[in-house]
Order: C-alpha cells, then structure tokens, then sequence
C-alpha cells in the first residue's frame, strides 16, 4: 500500500462515509433509539488523532452532508458537528493523554455538546422538545468510544495515516 497523501485523504473519507451510512441505516424504532452519533464519534477521533488535517472545516462540510442525506434543516449537523470538533482540535493534547476508557468521559461531554446544538436547532425552527431517549446515544457512543478508538487507530496505522 503507498502512502501517499490521496490514499490518507481517502481513508479518512472511507470512514467518514462508512459512519454516515451506519447513520441513515434503517434500524426497528426500539433499536433506533440506541444509534450512536457516528458521524460526531468518527470525526471526534480524526480531529484527536490528525487536527492539523482534519477540524472545523471537515466537519462543516461532513454535517452538510449529513443535512442534506437525512433530510434535516440545512445547517443542523454543520453547526452540532463543528463546535464539538472545535473543542477537540484546542483540547485534543490533553485528551489524549489519557487512555481510551478515560477518553469516553470528555467524548461522553463533547456529544453531549453535540446533542444540545441540536437540540438548540430543533427549538429554533419550533419543533417539539424531544423525549428522553433523545440523550440515549451519548452514553451509547461514550460506551462504544474505547472500541472505536482501538480499530480507527488500527486502521490509521495500517495505512499509515498516524
């Protein structure tokens, strides 16, 4: 496999593609409730692990995509995804000093952020606050956050990406 930057760049568009899939992925309602924020988990470990290449920019045009793929008001996953990534980029050398079990209480706050920007959205264009069970995939992707971690990181240096 070269290493060229092209087969970085899509690497990290691969991912980004496969968590966009495992989002819009028809699931039965009582499993839907349980969906991760992939898009949010998957950017979260690229701005942690590369933030000179991949930040802000990436996931504004990432929730772009996600806007217009779900259907939502255009601008909901650009805004929700970017802040939460922002905070990674400045934060992303104290996060990861700690070890992945560690890492998912601040991935844990950062879709937290994620889900009230959403949220913030939803009570802007006068839609209905959600139930509880809209707070369910945080815990979901804080738990999934030490596996995600561990085969992202094999994947990056299986391609030599880290």
């Amino acid at each position: 496999m070269s290493d060229s930057p092209a087969d970085r760049f899509g690497v990290i568009l691969v991912t980004l593609g496969t968590a966009l899939v495992l989002t819009v992925l028809p699931m039965p309602q009582w499993a839907a409730e349980f969906r991760p924020q992939w898009m949010a988990l998957t950017l979260i470990y690229w701005a942690l692990v590369l933030p000179a290449r991949v930040g802000v920019f990436w996931a504004w045009g990432a929730g772009l995509v996600m806007d217009v793929t779900t259907g939502t008001v255009l601008g909901q996953y650009a805004l929700s995804l970017s802040v939460p990534v922002y905070l990674v980029v400045e934060l992303h050398r104290r996060i990861r000093l700690f070890p992945p079990r560690q890492q998912a209480i601040s991935v844990w706050v950062l879709l937290l952020v994620e889900r009230l920007l959403a949220l913030w959205v939803l009570g802007a264009i006068g839609q209905p606050t959600p139930p509880l069970e809209y707070w369910i995939p945080t815990f979901v992707g804080m738990l999934l956050w030490p596996l995600l971690f561990i085969l992202l990181q094999n994947l990056s240096r299986r391609f030599a990406i880290i």
